[in-house]
Parts: C-alpha cells; sequence; structure tokens
C-alpha cells in the first residue's frame, strides 16, 4: 500500500498537545500502535490491514511526526508524548488499548504503560530503546549531526537522493535496498513542509535523555498488563540483551520471542510473522483474562 492510499483515509483529533493525526481500520477493542523517530503511522500499515479483523487498529503520528500539528513550544520529549498519548485516548473516548511499540516509540509504550497502567490491555514491544540505552551508542552520530544543525541538509539529501537514506539506515533494514522511493518519501516529507517542521523533529531528537526511562523503572517493575517481547537478533541499536531485561524487569511478561538476524524495523520488513506473533498474543490474553473471569465466577457460585 503507498502512503498515500495509506493516509487517504486519515483522522485528526484535537488534544492540549496539539492537533493528533492517526489512521484507523478495523473494529472491536482497540490496538494502538506507536512508530519511532524519523518515521510516522504508516510503518504499521501491514499490523493494521491483516489484524483489523480482531482489533479497532489505530496507529499515531507523535508529537514532531507525520501530520500531527503542534505549537513551536509544544514539549516533545518522550514523556510529553507519552502524556500524549493518554490525551489522545481520552480525545476518542478510549479507555484501555493493547500498545504495540517500535524503536523511540517503544520507549514512549514503556513510558505510558509505566504513567498509565489501568489503560494497558496488554503490551508489544519489539526492539525499542529502554533503561539507559537512550539514544543507544550506534545512534549517537546522527543525535550528534541534529544537535549541530545538520538536520535539514540531511534530510533534503536523504530526499533528493533515496540511495542516501538507504545507506544511512541500512543497519536498521535486513534489505535497504528494498525500501521503496515511495517508503522513503512518506516518512520524510512531512519534516521539510516548513522550517517549524524540521524545527520541531530536531527539538525531538535534541530532546533524548535516558532519564525518562531510568525513572520509570520501578514502576515497570509493577506492571502487571500481559506483554510481548518481540526482537530481532541482528540490530546494532538495541542489544539482544535489553528484550531480556525488559523481560526480566516487567514481572507481566508473558513471553519474549526472537526473529532471527531481524533488524530494527522488522514489523515492516517481517509484517506477516511479526502480525502473527501479535494476534497470538491478544488471544492468549483474551483466553487468560475469560478464564480468570470463569473461575471467579465458579467461586462466586461456591
Amino acid at each position: 500500500m503507498s502512503g498515500e492510499a495509506f493516509f487517504a483515509g486519515q483522522r485528526k483529533v484535537d488534544t492540549p498537545s496539539g492537533s493528533i493525526n492517526y489512521v484507523e481500520q478495523g473494529s472491536g477493542p482497540v490496538a494502538l500502535f506507536v512508530h519511532g523517530v524519523l518515521l510516522n503511522g504508516y510503518l504499521w500499515r501491514h499490523q493494521l490491514n491483516e489484524l483489523k479483523t480482531l482489533r479497532r487498529c489505530i496507529s499515531v503520528d507523535l508529537l514532531a511526526h507525520g501530520d500531527t500539528q503542534i505549537s513551536a513550544t509544544q514539549d516533545v520529549s518522550v514523556t510529553a508524548n507519552a502524556h500524549m498519548l493518554a490525551e489522545f485516548l481520552d480525545a476518542l473516548k478510549i479507555e484501555q488499548v493493547d500498545l504495540v511499540g517500535n524503536d523511540s516509540g517503544g520507549g514512549v509504550c514503556q513510558i505510558f504503560a509505566a504513567l498509565y497502567p489501568k489503560r494497558i490491555r496488554s503490551l508489544v514491544l519489539t526492539n525499542c530503546d529502554a533503561h539507559d540505552n537512550w539514544p543507544p551508542e550506534a545512534f549517537k552520530p546522527f543525535v550528534g549531526m541534529v544537535a549541530a544543525g545538520g538536520l535539514p541538509q540531511t534530510l533534503r539529501a536523504m530526499l533528493q537522493d533515496k540511495s542516501v537514506y538507504r545507506s544511512a539506515l541500512a543497519p536498521a533494514y535486513e534489505r535497504p535496498e528494498a525500501v521503496s522511493d515511495d517508503t522513503i518519501e512518506t516518512y520524510l516529507k512531512p519534516h521539510l513542509r516548513s522550517p517549524q517542521r524540521t524545527a520541531d523533529l530536531a527539538r525531538f531528537v535534541n530532546a533524548f535523555d535516558c532519564r525518562h526511562t531510568v525513572e520509570i523503572e520501578k514502576r515497570l517493575k509493577a506492571l502487571q498488563a500481559p506483554t510481548l517481547i518481540a526482537w530481532g537478533t541482528g540490530d546494532i541499536y538495541f542489544d539482544l540483551k535489553w528484550s531480556h531485561w525488559l523481560e526480566e524487569t516487567i514481572p507481566g511478561t508473558k513471553k519474549r520471542m526472537e526473529f532471527n538476524g531481524a533488524r530494527i524495523f522488522f514489523p515492516e520488513e517481517r509484517a506477516r510473522e511479526f502480525s502473527d506473533a501479535v494476534r497470538e498474543h491478544w488471544i492468549a490474553t483474551s483466553e487468560s483474562k475469560l478464564g480468570k473471569a470463569e473461575d471467579q465466577n465458579v467461586h462466586s457460585a461456591l
């Protein structure tokens, strides 16, 4: 599906943090998908299509990304994004979600889950920032480039010559040569629509600080939401050890699984495999809750 086709049905909802852009497909209990830096909700196009028979699947554009519109003074830190998700759900009158995150979006999901645990029906974390690995060592050159003011030039270079994008993000993909021009344009063009949008992305990157995730460790250790940790083993940004750290830290973890050789954006590259894993997790979570409810009913009857 092209970016234009995916966003043809996009919607917006006003929140205290800004006008938040999103795409939704399906019906039923809500599943919320959260992307990472540089990207937007298009990352989850395959999951929305493949999981819409089970859930009302919503992919949201974070602050400083996609078609979400914010003021030039809006806080765009990862914690601010976590609060935005709560505001977003409030605006849509959604109480609970099955939350799915990738990359810095996975970090945002951890913060959201820690701050709003009652709003989590289940959680899925793929390769993402965690604890004091934010930003990861391999991403620090990009962070340094942004801090030095090089983001506008870099974004323009990536759009003008797509091979620059494929080369720069080669570690993020198993097959960077297969990333289409349309995908690159869908991700990057929104960041260059105005100087403010470029500046907003720079502020997002400049705000990277592991204190946001270090501070929530104690709350993560109390998180009981059924959690799936799905990790690509070929990722230079988020080593496999972080999947073990999350598994050991979150008591609600039901399963940790590995995608051999996969890299950070494997939900896009290995869409069917990942969607199957998410589907299985949701079904198992629903069956577990149903079983507990039946047990409680039997206990009450006795």
